[in-house]
């Protein structure tokens, strides 16, 4: 679809909902208004229909009455937003842009609580608690967040103590998968000029997977969190917020399961399915099972998580501006185990642990809004240390020496009870300045001009070596390089792994990031703009690749095809990722207030597009893709038809192209012998050109102060690619996904019963699928498989709600 076309579809549905509110103007009683949702998308608090993006928003309220616990599932009610748990990584994308599997990247989407930039892949698993909006913007949001994001932002913004007391208990209970969810909050005055809030969370569930090897329910989930919040207001002038969080959230096994074999043939080799070799290994005891089923075989995984996080805000009135300083304070480790061959077989294991710390400070001063021209401007710095280690095991036990004797020979046994182990270290250090001006050239039009400038410095070491086990001491101990030709160089050679002293590099970058927008009032209560803005995400250093980045060093050879050995050839550095986002955009209050339209359409053309490529074995490979375009249609909205239901909804339409992108990973078969195919032309994974959404909420007296809530919300989804590889054997088919709930509610809101429904038709959902590592290998290239990660089933719950 043309942009011509989009602009006429998106006229079509403007004229078209125009009409229809104009019908129900005639049915439907006057005071019938919508409520007017504030957000600070702009560091100020507006009216969402004032605000010159795209950018939407949920309430604290909607997120509590639908039983959604994060970003993943909050995703299903704002299209083009997505989020996946891979094999060893968490991804996010707005408009079709993440970040990939490497803990080398800052993410693309970039998450924001309370203003503090929480730009770690792994704190977008954190559960929420006690949240009043979380605000989506998509699109570059370059100037007035703390860090430069790409592709858009989330903001979350956490309640506040109030004034008056108030307490709340909640629970909730769904028996198909034990879930388990309770939750307490208390808040109110400690003194004259001090309130406190408290925020209490513990949630778990056996999860909707049964793992047939260890005979028990996955993926098993505990969450707990406690937050601690006071408001100190000395005088009208000045407020003071000190808030400090500390969590956790554990898991134990995965939510996917093998599926779809493939085998291909190759000149002078046999075609050996994997499933066979599974077979031979155990003696026949063991079958691959690909069914999809929701039955998964593993040895094991978990992923214990740890957080920790404060923030101190202070704001004053000084002269009729606005003063803030915001010290942000986030830290997290996490020790994972991921049994990363994904079947029963005892094959390898990745140990992964990671340890984190950032602080940041802000300060920003906001002018009044009143007069011809107002502003907004500050400074910010952020410094973070990153601390990664992982290994790759081959436990005592494994039947992976077994596999490849017929390759390397008897030798291959001394395989059993080693490891390949990297370090990762990484300082980096942000500093930038913002401004944003906002000119009323007349009654009814504004320039609003903006920019960041930022300079940032990593320093990164890197080193691989390989450990094996001291009978005498009953330790592992780290052995020598070597050679290319010692024995464990040969055996993880298979494997393109390679040990290497540590590499050392620091890289510093800085930019200009503007920004122009023009906006337009139509009415008193209907606007249009345009905007053209531009971001950047800074390069930095591979985490996940296992190979020496230049050849020269160690002159290793991938030992798996000895007629033609290639050089193991690694990454350590990457560079920046470069967006420039023009976009047309239109906010609009229809049916005398009753309902409202926001549009937008956007064309995004990104440089360097960082991306991260399996090679098939045990590791990822980060590279810059050279050009991609994105462009669309979003559609969202609301519609009062009475005063007791309300319709909500949102569109989008996406068109992702790689214009150049020669180095892609090859899917399995597309090119025997290569390990890069040319991608350019092609969609991105995740990239669904359809995505929506339609609720429908509707309240009924029923009488004794007693009143009925029901809601439908339907989610459709268009097909989309489901591997980085865009293999096209792993398309995930088109879907409508249907959620409900039904409450009662007593007096006051005093209290409410609730049935929550989730994915009624019960529809079979993969989130992510790629290829199963050392496959290919054990196969000799002939086969493989996929593992894919597969959403949560049908499913229905009890909350249940006390306020007092």
């Amino acid at each position: 679809m043309k942009i011509h076309n989009l602009t006429a579809l998106a006229l079509a549905i403007s004229v078209t909902t125009g009409a229809s509110s104009a019908q129900a103007q005639a049915q439907a009683p006057q005071e019938a208004q919508l409520q007017e949702i504030v957000v600070t998308s702009q560091k100020r608090e507006q009216n969402l229909m004032d605000v010159p993006i795209s950018v939407n928003a949920m309430a604290g309220e909607k997120i509590d009455e639908n039983g959604i616990t994060g970003i993943e599932r909050m995703a299903d009610y704002i299209p083009s937003l997505n989020m996946t748990q891979t094999g060893l990584g968490t991804t996010i994308s707005i408009r079709g842009i993440s970040s990939g599997v490497n803990q080398g990247f800052e993410q693309s989407a970039a998450q924001f609580v309370d203003g503090v930039h929480f730009g770690r892949a792994q704190l977008s698993r954190a559960p929420f608690l006690d949240i009043e909006r979380v605000e989506v913007l998509r699109g570059p949001q370059s100037i007035l967040f703390g860090k430069n994001s790409t592709a858009g932002a989330i903001s979350i913004t956490t309640v506040r103590p109030t004034e008056e007391f108030e307490a709340k208990v909640s629970g909730l209970y769904e028996p198909e998968h034990d879930e388990q969810d309770l939750r307490a909050v208390v808040s109110g005055p400690l003194s004259e000029q001090l309130s406190g809030r408290l925020a209490v969370l513990d949630r778990s569930i056996d999860g909707h997977f049964r793992n047939t090897t260890l005979n028990r329910d996955e993926t098993r989930e505990e969450d707990q969190v406690i937050r601690g919040t006071l408001l100190w207001q000395p005088n009208s002038q000045w407020d003071v917020t000190l808030k400090l969080e500390d969590g956790s959230f554990d898991q134990e096994g995965r939510n996917l399961e093998v599926i779809n074999p493939v085998e291909i043939s190759l000149p002078g080799r046999p075609t050996v399915p994997y499933s066979a070799v599974l077979s031979q290994l155990t003696g026949g005891a063991y079958t691959l099972d690909t069914t999809q089923d929701f039955n998964r075989q593993s040895n094991g995984d978990y992923s214990y998580n740890n957080t920790s996080n404060a923030m101190l805000e202070i704001e004053t009135e000084l002269g009729g501006h606005s003063l803030t300083a915001t010290t942000g304070y986030t830290a997290y480790d996490y020790e994972e185990l991921c049994d990363c061959d994904f079947v029963g077989v005892p094959l390898f294991n990745i140990l992964s642990e990671e340890d984190y710390s950032q602080v940041s400070q802000e300060f920003r001063i906001a002018s009044p809004e009143s007069g011809p021209f107002s502003y907004l401007g500050g400074v910010f710095y952020q410094s973070s240390d990153l601390e990664f280690d992982d290994q790759v095991e081959v436990p005592a036990d494994s039947l992976f020496p077994v596999a490849l004797q017929s390759t390397v020979g008897p030798a291959a046994a001394q395989m059993a009870g080693t490891a390949t182990e990297r370090e990762f270290r990484q300082d980096s250090d942000i500093a930038a300045v913002f401004f944003q001006g906002t000119w009323n050239l007349t009654r009814d039009m504004r320039l609003v001009l903006g920019g960041r400038y930022t300079d940032e410095e990593k320093t990164a070491s890197r080193r691989q070596y390989h450990t094996a086990l001291d009978e005498e001491t009953g330790a592992m101990v780290e052995q020598p390089v070597g050679a290319p030709n010692d024995i464990y160089n040969v055996l993880y050679g298979l494997f393109n792994v390679e040990p290497y002293e540590a590499l050392e590099r620091t890289r510093s970058e800085s930019g200009l990031t503007p920004s122009v927008t023009l906006q337009y009032d139509l009415n008193s209560t209907d606007m249009v703009y345009a905007s053209y803005t531009t971001g950047f995400k800074s390069g930095g250093f591979d985490v996940r690749s296992n190979s020496h980045p230049d050849p020269s060093v160690n002159n290793a050879f991938n030992a798996a095809d000895p007629n033609n050995p290639q050089p193991i050839t690694g990454v350590f550095e990457f560079e920046d990722e470069e967006v420039k986002n023009y976009e047309l955009g239109g906010k609009f209050t229809l049916a005398g207030g009753r309902a409202e339209l926001n549009a937008a359409l956007f064309h995004t053309d990104f440089q360097d597009l960082q991306t991260s490529q399996f090679d098939g074995a045990f590791s990822f490979n980060v590279t810059n893709a050279a050009e991609a375009t994105i462009q669309g249609l979003e559609l969202d909205g609301r519609w009062m038809l009475t005063d007791d239901l309300l319709l909500s909804g949102g569109f989008a339409y996406l068109d992702f192209e790689y214009d150049d992108f020669p180095t892609a990973q090859c899917y399995f078969g597309q090119a025997p012998g290569q390990t890069q195919c040319d991608a350019s032309g092609q969609s991105r994974e995740f990239t669904p050109e359809f995505q929506g959404n339609l609720s429908a909420n509707h309240t009924a007296e029923l009488g004794r102060g007693l009143t009925l809530s029901s809601t439908l919300d339907l989610i459709y989804s268009d097909e989309y690619l489901t591997t980085p590889t865009l293999d096209p054997r792993m398309v995930q088919d088109s879907y409508v996904k249907v959620n409900a709930r039904v409450a009662l509610s007593g007096q006051d809101d005093r209290w409410e019963l609730a049935l929550i429904g989730k994915n009624l038709g019960d529809e079979e959902i993969v989130s992510y699928a790629n290829g199963l590592p050392v496959a290919t290998v054990l196969t000799q290239g002939t086969g493989t498989g996929y593992y894919a990660f597969y959403e949560r089933p049908r499913s229905i719950a009890l909350q249940g709600t006390l306020r007092f």
